[in-house]
């Protein structure tokens, strides 16, 4: 996709996602409980993409490679082994943030 102001639809449609390692599209993937291949931009100059990807694939939520692995990663993917990803829990960085700023 060039630009959408949402993929919420083909998401929810979707078996699969790959996607870019930025956060938003990584949890939005995620929370809608896809399975998702992350690939990293490996050209970044702090290659923040590529601390994210690892560290979700350490906890066992994502695939990740990059551009010239991918077709790699397909092939020999085995998306059983993913766990699900957790729901997220605002209410208790509400409750966080509450305590701090002195309203609790």
């Amino acid at each position: 996709f060039r630009f959408k102001d949402s993929l919420a639809e083909e998401l929810q449609s979707a078996d699969l996602v790959i996607s870019h390692a930025g956060a938003g599209s990584c949890l939005e993937a995620l929370e809608k409980g896809k399975p998702l291949i992350v690939v990293i931009n490996d050209k970044l100059m702090d290659n923040h993409q590529l601390e994210l990807a690892k560290q979700l694939h350490r906890d066992g939520y994502v695939l990740y490679c990059n551009c010239s692995t991918l077709v790699e990663t397909l092939q020999s993917m085995d998306l059983s082994a993913l766990k699900p990803f957790p729901p997220g829990q605002p209410e208790k960085f509400a409750s966080f943030l509450d305590k701090v700023i002195g309203l609790q």
